[in-house]
C-alpha cells in the first residue's frame, strides 16, 4: 500500500515540469503571510491533541492500574514515539504497557484498542456528516442512484460502529468464537468492563480531540491561501480525516500519504489548487505526528535508562 501511495502522489505532484518550482513558491509565500502567525497557533494545540489522549488512556488504563494524569500523558508520548515506524502505530501498544507496572498489564492491549476505536467512531461520525455535503452537492443530481447509495452505506457503517462501540462483550465473543483467535483472549477481555457511560465518556474525548485536529487543519489551510466557506472547511478536512482512517496502511511512517491523496482529492472537487492542500497536510503531519515523536523519544531513552519503575 505504501508503494501504491508514493506513485499516487508522485504522478499528482510532479507531473507537471514546473511544480516543485512552484511549491517552493508557495512555501516562500507562507513564511512571509500576514496569516503567518496561524502556524504559531495550531502549534499550541499540539499539547492539548494529545492531552486528550492522555485523559482517554488515564480512564481506560484505571481498569488495569491506576494513573496520574502526568503519567497517562508520558505513556501516550513513549506509544507514539514507538508507533511512529511502525505500521498501523503498532509500536503504540508496546509503548503503553512498557509504561505499565501491574503484572496484568498485557491486558492493556485491549484498553488501547478501545481507546483507538473510539477515535475511529468520532471521525466516522463526524466524516460521514462532511461526506453528506461531496454526495448531495455534487453527484445526487447526475448520480441519484450511487448517491443514495452511498448514503445507504455511510448510515450502515455508522450503525455498526456504534452498535460494536457499544457491545465490546460482542466483540469478545467474536474472537472467542473463533478457536485461532482464543490466544489472544486473555488480552482483551478487559473490553468487557467499560459500561455504556465509560463509553459515552470516551466517545466525547475523541471528539475533543478531533475536533482539535479539525482546527489545526483549518488553520494550516487559511495560511496556505486555500479559501473557502467556513461550512466548505469543515466538510473538506472530515471528509479527508474519515478517507484517511477507512483507507488500509500499512505505511511505516505513520500513514503518510493516505491523507495527502484524500485531501488534495476533496480540495480539489472544491476548486483548490493540490499543492497549497498538500502543503497544509504535510504541515498537520509535521505539528501533531514529527514533533510529538521526536519529543517522546525524551520519555523512550529516559525509560531504557531508569528503567520503568518511575512514577509521575
Amino acid at each position: 500500500m505504501i508503494f501504491i501511495t508514493v506513485y499516487l502522489l508522485y504522478k499528482t505532484i510532479f507531473t507537471a515540469p514546473d511544480t516543485f518550482l512552484s511549491w517552493g513558491g508557495i512555501l516562500e509565500a507562507a513564511t512571509q503571510s500576514p496569516h503567518r502567525f496561524l502556524y504559531l497557533i495550531a502549534a499550541l494545540f499540539i499539547p492539548v491533541n494529545w492531552g486528550f489522549e492522555a485523559w482517554k488512556w488515564q480512564l481506560l488504563g484505571q481498569k488495569i492500574e491506576s494513573m496520574s494524569f502526568l503519567r497517562a500523558y508520558r505513556s501516550v508520548m513513549v506509544g507514539l514515539t514507538l508507533g511512529f515506524i511502525t505500521p498501523n502505530r503498532l509500536g503504540d501498544y508496546a509503548g503503553r504497557v512498557m509504561e505499565l507496572k501491574s503484572r496484568a498489564r498485557l491486558e492493556a492491549i485491549g484498553a488501547i484498542f478501545i481507546g483507538r476505536f473510539c477515535q475511529l467512531a468520532a471521525t466516522v461520525l463526524a466524516g460521514s456528516l462532511g461526506l453528506l455535503y461531496f454526495i448531495y452537492g455534487m453527484f445526487w443530481e447526475l448520480y441519484p442512484g450511487a448517491g443514495l447509495s452511498l448514503v445507504l452505506l455511510l448510515i450502515g457503517l455508522n450503525l455498526a460502529i456504534l452498535l460494536l462501540l457499544y457491545n465490546a462483550r460482542a466483540m469478545v465473543a467474536l474472537v472467542a468464537a473463533f478457536k485461532p483467535l482464543r490466544r489472544f483472549l486473555r488480552y482483551i477481555v478487559v473490553m468487557k468492563r467499560y459500561s455504556s457511560a465509560e463509553m459515552t465518556k470516551l466517545l466525547l474525548l475523541s471528539l475533543g480531540r478531533y475536533a482539535v485536529f479539525l482546527v489545526q487543519f483549518i488553520l494550516l489551510l487559511v495560511l496556505f491561501e486555500v479559501k473557502l466557506t467556513l461550512l466548505q472547511y469543515i466538510c473538506g478536512v472530515s471528509g479527508t480525516f474519515f478517507l484517511k482512517s477507512v483507507v488500509p496502511s500499512v505505511s511505516l511512517i505513520s500513514d503518510l500519504g493516505v491523507r495527502e491523496l484524500s485531501a488534495m482529492y476533496l480540495f480539489g472537487l472544491l476548486g483548490q489548487e493540490r499543492l497549497q492542500v498538500l502543503s497544509a497536510s504535510l504541515s498537520l503531519w509535521l505539528l501533531n505526528i514529527l514533533v510529538p515523536s521526536a519529543v517522546g523519544l525524551f520519555f523512550v531513552l529516559r525509560l531504557r535508562v531508569f528503567g520503568k519503575g518511575e512514577n509521575a
